[in-house]
C-alpha cells in the first residue's frame, strides 16, 4: 500500500510539473550565495539567471545571501509562497533538514547545487555539484609531490562550515595531524581578499617562517600576494613562496602562466543547464539516471600548475573576461 501511494504522489507532481509549464512557467525559488563572494559566484549565479528564465519557461525568486539563517527563512518563504522548485547552494552543510522535509511535504521538487548539504538524500531529487574533498586531495597532492624539504602553510580557509571550505580543509588537515605539514596560521577570510591580506601580514610581522600560501579561492589568494608583495618577499615559480587558489578566474589562471602563482585549482561553476534537464526528463514522466549513491552528478574538474598552464588552458577553463 505505501509503495501505491508513493507512486500516486510521484505521479502526482510530474502531473503537475507538467500542468506549471503549459500556464505560466514553472515556479523556482533559487537560494544562492551572492554574485559579490567571488568570481566564481558571479559566474555561477549568471548561469542560473540565464538558464532559470522567464523565456526558457521559468517564474524564478531568488535570495542572495552568505548567511545560514537567511538562506533558510528565504527557502521556508519560497516554500509557503508555493514554487515547485527549489535550487539550493548552502551558504552552510548542516541545519537544512527542517525546510527540506517542509518542501517534500509539500510536493515541491528540491535540487543541490555547487554544494552538498548534510542530510537524508531522499530530501532532494539530485545534486550537481563539485567534488570538494577532491579538489582539496589534488591540490595537497600536488604539493607533495613536490618533496619539499618543509611545508610551512598560511592555510586560508572559506566561509566555515561550507561545503568548500570542509573540503579544501580535509585534505591539508590530514597531511598536519600526520605531521607533513606546518599551519603557521589557518584562519578564515570568509572569501574576503581584504582579510586574506591582513591575515597574511598578521604572519609577516609575527616573524614566522613560511614557504606557502594555500587559501580556498582566488580572491583570497590575490590578497594574500599583496602582502607578500607590499613586503618585498618573492613568490611563484621562482620565488620563495608557493601560492595556491582555487576556482580558476581567467585572471588568476594568468598569474599562473606567468609564474606568480604556482597553482589554481578548478571548480566549475556551470550546473544549471544539467538542472534544467533534470526537471524536464521528471516533466515528461521520465527518471533521472547516472547518479550515486548520494543521488549526485559530480563536475569533472582539474588543476594547473605554473610549469604546464598554456593559453589555451585560460581560455578554454577561465571564467570571466
Amino acid at each position: 500500500m505505501k509503495k501505491i501511494l508513493s507512486l500516486v504522489l510521484a505521479l502526482a507532481l510530474v502531473l503537475s510539473l507538467v500542468a506549471v509549464a503549459s500556464a505560466d512557467g514553472i515556479k523556482v525559488g533559487i537560494v544562492n550565495n551572492p554574485p559579490s563572494e567571488s568570481g566564481y559566484r558571479e559566474a555561477n549565479v549568471k548561469d542560473f539567471e540565464t538558464v532559470f528564465s522567464a523565456e526558457n519557461g521559468y517564474e524564478v525568486m531568488t535570495a542572495y545571501t552568505l548567511k545560514n539563517d537567511e538562506q533558510l527563512a528565504a527557502a521556508e518563504r519560497f516554500v509557503n509562497a508555493g514554487v515547485d522548485v527549489l535550487l539550493i547552494s548552502a551558504a552552510e552543510t548542516t541545519g537544512w533538514d527542517t525546510v527540506l522535509k517542509l518542501a517534500k511535504d509539500n510536493g515541491i521538487l528540491v535540487f543541490l547545487f555547487d554544494r552538498m548539504i548534510d542530510c537524508d538524500p531522499d530530501l532532494y531529487e539530485a545534486a550537481v555539484v563539485s567534488n570538494m574533498a577532491n579538489e582539496g586531495a589534488l591540490a595537497v597532492d600536488w604539493l607533495l609531490g613536490l618533496n619539499l624539504p618543509e611545508y610551512n602553510i598560511i592555510h586560508i580557509q572559506g566561509a566555515m562550515g561550507s561545503d568548500a571550505q570542509v573540503g579544501r580543509t580535509g585534505a591539508v588537515d590530514e597531511q598536519a595531524a600526520a605531521g607533513k605539514f606546518n599551519l603557521v596560521a589557518q584562519q578564515t577570510a570568509t572569501w574576503d581578499e581584504t582579510t586574506a591580506k591582513q591575515i597574511v601580514e598578521s604572519v609577516i610581522n609575527s616573524g614566522e617562517k613560511f614557504n606557502i600560501i594555500y587559501a580556498e579561492n582566488d580572491g583570497m589568494a590575490q590578497g594574500a600576494v599583496a602582502a607578500l608583495d607590499e613586503a618585498g618577499i618573492t613568490h611563484g615559480k621562482d620565488g620563495d613562496v608557493i601560492v595556491m587558489g582555487f576556482d580558476c578566474n581567467k585572471w588568476a589562471l594568468r598569474k599562473v602562466l606567468a609564474g606568480e602563482w604556482n597553482y589554481d585549482g578548478q571548480c566549475s561553476p556551470f550546473q544549471a543547464a544539467v538542472i534544467d534537464e533534470m526537471i524536464k526528463t521528471l516533466s515528461n514522466g521520465g527518471t533521472i539516471e547516472g547518479l550515486n549513491e548520494k543521488k549526485q552528478k559530480i563536475s569533472e574538474e582539474t588543476c594547473f600548475v605554473c610549469d604546464t598552464i598554456t593559453e589555451d588552458d585560460i581560455n578554454n577553463y577561465g571564467l570571466g573576461d
